[in-house]
């Protein structure tokens, strides 16, 4: 599997941005993926996950109620819609896949086995 991130670019505080993260390869119903970010100097932060299903979903703390994970099966996508923008969001933006069985949701990034290229999100205010 191989995932292509893209969507990211250069926004004013209080706006919207949705990036999608573009899945190559067969994905199984037990994948789990995740939205990480990092800012510069700051280490590798957990955004939110999703169940290659849909059905389950969670959250960072700070993007709750703003983002959206959402998972397009037909398409192999997985999405992030990031709303009321906060230059605090800036960051590199990194899809990634767990392939580990079972469907529990994960958080640390050294639990994710494949990453995407990263897409660089700037909050203006």
């Amino acid at each position: 599997v191989q995932l292509q991130a893209s969507g990211g670019g250069l926004v004013q505080s209080g706006s919207s941005l949705r990036l999608s993260c573009a899945a190559s390869g067969r994905m199984f119903s037990n994948y789990k993926m995740g939205w990480f970010r990092q800012a510069p100097g700051k280490e590798r932060q957990f955004v939110a996950a999703i169940t290659w299903s849909g059905r389950t979903t969670n959250y960072a703390d700070s993007v709750k109620g703003r983002f959206t994970i959402s998972t397009n099966n037909a398409r192999n996508t997985v999405d992030l819609q990031m709303n009321s923008l906060k230059p605090e969001d800036t960051a590199v933006y990194y899809c990634a896949a767990d392939f580990s069985l079972g469907y529990g949701l994960r958080y640390a990034a050294d639990e994710y086995e494949c990453w995407g290229q990263g897409t660089l999100v700037t909050v203006s205010s």
